[in-house]
């Protein structure tokens, strides 16, 4: 059995990236609840967090797929849903509708990007990201962030919500810093002291460069801590669901890890 903890639901229109033409990278994404539950058939996972997909630089396109998240959780039962929500003040407005709807059943997750504007250490963002977090402790809900390399992502950045919140708040940091710097700054260290010091935080391997799962897993095993707090996603349709579970399947292994991994640790948050 497979349990995918982040994966996105809904087609993004197709956009002028970099200045080129308009693109739909998304190859695989999915517009319909059938289409969704026709890819977890496919795979044979059992379970799967669904979040609103984005990319564009257009909150409101992702603001208008939490629905249809929504929509997925509530047609079967081995879904669970994540809602978009933005700091932003320009956004505040539609953050307070996806709150409302976070208490619909089959909602487990709220998710934060600064992809598309906002920065952790904003402060015309602390405000949205009080309340956010606040709703989050109030209905035992995980926080999504979106984690890359550099400007408003990156874990200097980002890891400041592990310190401010995950004491209350479940903080899932997806694809693990997102990158070379971001790998070696929570393996080395940080990742590992935020456990030790009773917080709050996830990851998932996503986007992982190839060295970074092994190197994780031996750093569990090494220092007997954080082995239930990494979880499998193939962050479909941006990522590949083959390519992820080999990569995470031969560094975890099929002990207790792995079963962590692909199972337990998701079953611990979401069931």
């Amino acid at each position: 059995m497979v349990f995918d903890a982040h994966r996105h639901i809904g087609v993004l229109p197709a956009y002028p990236f970099y200045g080129g033409p308009p693109v739909s990278p998304d190859t695989t994404a999915r517009a319909t609840v059938r289409q969704l539950i026709g890819d977890l058939d496919a795979e044979g996972t059992d379970r799967a967090l669904v979040i609103p997909n984005y990319g564009v630089p257009d909150p409101g396109v992702a603001f208008s797929f939490n629905e249809l998240a929504i929509e997925a959780a509530q047609a079967d039962d081995r879904i669970r849903a994540g809602l978009w929500v933005s700091p932003r003040p320009e956004d505040e407005h539609r953050t307070a509708h996806a709150l409302a709807l976070a208490r619909e059943d089959g909602v487990r997750a709220l998710k934060l990007s600064f992809l598309l504007g906002g920065r952790p250490t904003d402060p015309a963002c602390r405000p949205l990201l009080d309340r956010i977090f606040q709703e989050a402790a109030l209905r035992d809900l995980v926080v999504h962030v979106h984690t890359s390399p550099g400007a408003a992502s990156d874990i200097d950045e980002v890891g400041n919500l592990v310190e401010w919140y995950a004491d209350q708040v479940a903080v899932h940091l997806v694809h693990f810093g997102g990158g070379m710097s971001g790998h070696i700054k929570l393996v080395g260290a940080r990742f590992f002291d935020w456990i030790a010091a009773g917080k709050r935080v996830y990851t998932d391997l996503s986007w992982a460069i190839g060295f970074a799962p092994r190197w994780l897993a031996q750093e569990i095993e090494r220092r007997g801590i954080g082995h239930d707090r990494v979880l499998f996603a193939s962050d479909q349709p941006w990522g590949d669901f083959a390519g992820e579970y080999a990569r995470m399947s031969a560094a975890a292994g099929d002990g207790e890890l792995g079963d962590l991994i692909f199972r337990d640790t998701f079953a611990a948050l979401y069931d």
